[in-house]
């Protein structure tokens, strides 16, 4: 695939972009990172979302998924349909992947990318985004 010079071009009006980054954005080219943060767009975490849920620890992965899928799910059906949004460290797993996808279905809604910060980024939720079209490796973006 030939290099991207706006990773934003297909995703309509800026405001309206929405981003999953798959790994650290500390990686990503820091153009990109600036024009993200550029467009105003709300950047959101399951770390931060579950900060003040967290009251004991965990007794096992299942229940960790398990809250994570409901701090977000809280999160996307609360904000404006047409919001913006760049996500890190959600979906990290294939069923949270499956589970966002068909959040964004029951709201006719659509990713505009999926941002890997490594590129051959392997795993089951990379190539579920490469499977659908939406995965941009790092030597796609135009730094």
């Amino acid at each position: 695939m030939a290099a991207i010079t706006d990773p934003f071009a297909r995703s309509g009006v800026p405001a309206k972009t929405k981003l999953i980054l798959l790994g650290s954005p500390d990686f990503l080219p820091e153009s990109l990172m600036n024009r993200a943060r550029s467009l105003n767009l709300e950047h959101v975490s399951p770390d931060r979302l579950k900060g003040p849920e967290i009251s004991r620890r965990r007794s096992s992965a299942a229940s960790e998924e398990a809250t994570t899928i409901a701090v977000m799910r809280r999160w996307f059906f609360a904000r404006k349909p047409d919001a913006g949004f760049v996500l890190s460290d959600f979906p990290a797993t294939l069923l949270q992947a499956k589970v966002f996808d068909e959040w964004l279905d029951s709201r006719d809604e659509a990713l505009s990318a999926v941002i890997a910060t490594s590129t051959g980024s392997v795993g089951p939720v990379a190539e579920h985004y490469r499977t659908l079209g939406l995965l941009l490796e790092p030597s796609d973006l135009a730094a």
